[in-house]
């Protein structure tokens, strides 16, 4: 009882802003035949499932590969009037699925899950995160990302979609803010 108290003392501050499901992470469907190359650049936060480390608006993250076959990471975001950012690392975590990428914003904390659902390379991505809390229950994140700062109305309904059918909850998906982002801070 004391080490599942110690566990919900140390995961309470990052589940705060989420909501813990029963049971473990599901196992969605990548995408076939991913080529990280392609999915270099830059990327806007269209929905997202709420997180706690992200609050603000105008959030983007761009990849940059490395010759190692990492990708730099950089994820912005304007909040309190004040442009953020952090660096990172993205590695592909298992060669025979190129789509499960892992990314580190740290050198001390391990690699987190980042699956590609499904990506055109040019207009949209699906991207998903879990992490299990000794089996017992999960917290994950799940954003729809574009190239561009909006997308299609029926994009982001088809990407709901696909996390549905993956039995991904989203239930809770908000659309993230992007009016704004060129002007003056």
């Amino acid at each position: 009882m004391k080490a599942f108290l110690l566990v919900l003392a140390l995961f309470l501050p990052i589940i705060n802003a989420q909501v813990p499901h029963w049971g473990p992470c599901p196992e969605p469907a990548t995408q076939p035949a991913f080529n990280l190359k392609k999915f270099m650049g830059r990327w806007f936060e269209i929905a997202k499932l709420p997180a706690q480390f992200e609050r603000g608006r105008c959030i983007e993250t761009n990849f940059t590969l490395k010759l190692d076959g990492t990708a730099h990471v950089v994820s912005s975001e304007i909040l309190k009037g004040e442009l953020r950012t952090i660096d990172g690392t993205c590695v592909v975590e298992d060669k025979k699925n190129p789509a499960k990428l892992g990314i580190s914003f740290s050198y001390v904390l391990p690699y987190t899950p980042y699956w590609i659902l499904s990506t055109d390379y040019e207009n949209s991505a699906l991207v998903y995160s879990c992490t299990d809390v000794l089996r017992l229950f999960h917290v994950d994140f799940a954003w729809i990302l574009g190239r561009t700062r909006s997308l299609p109305a029926a994009t982001v309904d088809h990407g709901k979609e696909v996390f549905t059918n993956n039995n991904i909850d989203v239930s809770r998906m908000i659309l993230s803010r992007q009016q704004g982002c060129d002007k003056d801070l």
